[in-house]
């Protein structure tokens, strides 16, 4: 534990207690324990919130993709309709345009 030894240990615990004597050493040890406790809280929450918008950030990348996917499929139909369709409603408009140009006239 931290590089310190069973003699060590037991010096330390010694000095603490002729310092602040045996009544204070379970107040002591409960703030340090309740320190610790908040301590391993705050890391945790750290932690989860950093997981959090790890996530967030891999959902948005992942529709990012999806939706440039997407619309270079839409990109690719749109385009091959207006190669193909797009003549044909031309040539269609100026036929109709000629058989209605006489009729308009007349009126």
């Amino acid at each position: 534990m931290f590089g310190i030894g069973g003699g060590e240990l037991i010096f330390i615990i010694f000095i603490a207690l002729m310092l602040f004597g045996s009544d204070k050493i379970p107040d002591i040890a409960r703030t340090l324990g309740k320190i610790m406790s908040q301590l391993k809280n705050a890391t945790n929450d750290i932690k989860s919130e950093i997981q959090k918008s790890a996530e967030v950030k891999e959902l948005n990348n992942s529709v990012k993709e999806l939706t440039g996917t997407f619309n270079s499929e839409v990109e690719k139909v749109k385009s091959s309709v207006e190669e193909s369709v797009l003549p044909e409603v031309n040539q269609a408009t100026e036929d109709i345009d000629s058989l209605t140009g006489p009729i308009k006239r007349q009126m």
